[in-house]
């Protein structure tokens, strides 16, 4: 059954209150979902996403047309469910809480506990996805995503990785991609490459409880990191 099929219904719960706020919608995730742990984990990420994406329109203060395709792509939702998507956003864009206040609740609703949590770095790339549609990161957009990715304690070094996969940083950028210094050898740079490939194939991002509807994620991230260990690749590999 589609995430979509049972969002609804929570969607309703938080939305018909004038008041709804981030507090409320967190504690309607737990409330509903309690009983299944695994969907909890579905939804809550679903939700962060939906929130932080609205967040982040209210901070740029523009919505290009290349980030509403890319926001589509990622949220692959049946056409009798976008009412709700669309409504759940509006409730995060108008709410007087600022986007720090939600990054703060739905790193604790969603995260680990731990720095560089991969569900919360996951949020961030699709964040990054929707922000780089039009081939450009503007500067509030960056400010705002910097600074979320501190509120989910994504470490600096970790947090140029992911900046890296989406935006080009130069020369050092095929490195930064798979964190690993240049200059290492290129075997060292294949286990590293191998080891990132294997945690971030879509079955194991799915796992740890990324949504099937938004596996745009993973197939993206995987490319990125396929493209920078061919560019390290024809440098490096013996002839």
């Amino acid at each position: 059954m589609s995430i979509w099929d049972r969002i609804g219904d929570f969607i309703a719960r938080v939305s018909t209150s004038a008041s709804a706020g981030i507090a409320e919608v967190v504690e309607a995730v737990r409330t509903v979902f309690s009983g299944d742990a695994e969907l909890r984990r579905r939804v809550s990420f679903s939700v962060a996403m939906i929130a932080l994406s609205a967040k982040m329109a209210k901070a740029d203060g523009v919505v290009t047309q290349d980030e509403i395709r890319a926001f589509r792509e990622i949220f692959e939702v049946p056409q009798e469910e976008t009412h709700n998507v669309a409504r759940l956003y509006d409730l995060a864009k108008r709410d007087v809480a600022g986007f720090e206040a939600y990054a703060e609740k739905l790193a604790n609703l969603c995260g680990s506990g731990h720095a560089n949590c991969m569900m919360l770095e996951d949020i961030l790339d699709g964040l990054f996805h929707i922000a780089t549609a039009d081939g450009v990161l503007h500067e509030r957009e960056g400010q705002f995503l910097h600074r979320v990715s501190e509120i989910f304690r994504i470490e600096e070094a970790h947090y140029k990785t992911i900046l890296a996969r989406h935006v080009h940083l130069g020369a050092d950028d095929p490195y930064v991609v798979l964190g690993i210094e240049r200059g290492r050898p290129f075997d060292e740079v294949k286990r590293r490459y191998r080891k990132l490939v294997a945690e971030n194939h879509p079955d194991k991002v799915i796992a740890r409880g990324l949504p099937q509807e938004f596996i745009k994620i993973a197939t993206t991230r995987v490319a990125a990191i396929n493209a920078a260990y061919e560019m390290i690749e024809r440098d490096l590999a013996p002839a």
